[in-house]
């Protein structure tokens, strides 16, 4: 697997907020750090890296092209700008953020633009972000898997997209899970509490356990070190058959990121 097991996202995070985040986390041990142009933090991701104590080589780190960057002229000279502000010569990952089909822009277009940036050297690896079926087939079809990296998709017990996870494991791409604890909605599921009990775990490393088990990468963010702490501890739990098949039933086909402009028709 490319992608790190393991990260942490930045998502909503946002000036001294996000440098702290991030240099704790370095400083907890995490080494895959997640971010966006679109977030409008990657010069303070960039920063917190150059702050802290670990080597830009340890790191893994991913960002995604936003929806105005997918044309010829634009999305290899965004990416050079994404570079300079995370102070590096070249990320790890870099995705396209949305299909946004409903700009126009096929998908073959975005993807041969992208491929174009990694035969550059601006990034080693590339993938896709929020794509269903339909649209990382067309992905495929134009650049071909071994060139997809993941499909960076919200996931969680909540929100399990089976039908898509089932495609991606059979086409070799892996699957990263955001919002894995569905903006904390999962925390007080009493079936996830009484898991979490027979673990001695929280609910939150249950719900990350849980994915991690299913082969996903997960990139949860907090801004507290005792959370970033805990959360990266949830890679030592082992649940058993049972646990994984109460987590199953939990499922609600609720989505908690969905915007109109920039969603596909979903699986």
């Amino acid at each position: 697997m490319i992608v790190p097991p393991f990260g942490l996202g930045t998502f909503r995070l946002s000036g001294q907020t996000v440098i702290d985040s991030v240099k704790t986390a370095l400083d907890v041990g995490y080494r895959a750090i997640d971010t966006a142009q679109i977030y409008a933090n990657e010069a303070e991701v960039g920063q917190a890296i150059a702050e802290s104590c670990v080597n830009r080589n340890e790191l893994f780190l991913t960002t995604k092209i936003w929806t105005e960057h997918y044309t010829a002229d634009k999305l290899i000279p965004s990416l050079k700008d994404s570079l300079i502000k995370l102070r590096t010569d070249a990320v790890n990952l870099t995705l396209i953020h949305w299909p946004a089909p409903q700009l126009g822009i096929p998908v073959a277009e975005m993807m041969h633009h992208l491929l174009e940036a990694k035969q550059q050297g601006l990034t080693e690896h590339i993938g896709i972000s929020n794509f269903n079926i339909e649209l990382t087939q067309q992905a495929i079809t134009a650049i071909g898997s071994k060139n997809i990296s993941t499909n960076q998709i919200e996931l969680s017990p909540y929100l399990q997209n089976q039908k898509l996870v089932d495609f991606l494991n059979q086409e070799g791409i892996a699957v990263t899970s955001y919002m894995t604890l569905a903006y904390g909605k999962v925390l007080n599921d009493p079936t996830l509490i009484a898991i979490a009990a027979r673990h001695q775990a929280s609910t939150a490393q249950i719900a990350l356990a849980w994915a991690r088990q299913l082969g996903y990468a997960v990139i949860p963010s907090s801004t507290r070190r005792e959370h970033l702490s805990a959360n990266l501890e949830a890679q030592q739990i082992q649940l058993s058959h049972e646990d994984m098949a109460l987590i199953t039933t939990l499922e609600r086909n609720v989505r908690e990121v969905n915007p109109e402009q920039l969603a596909p028709v979903w699986d």
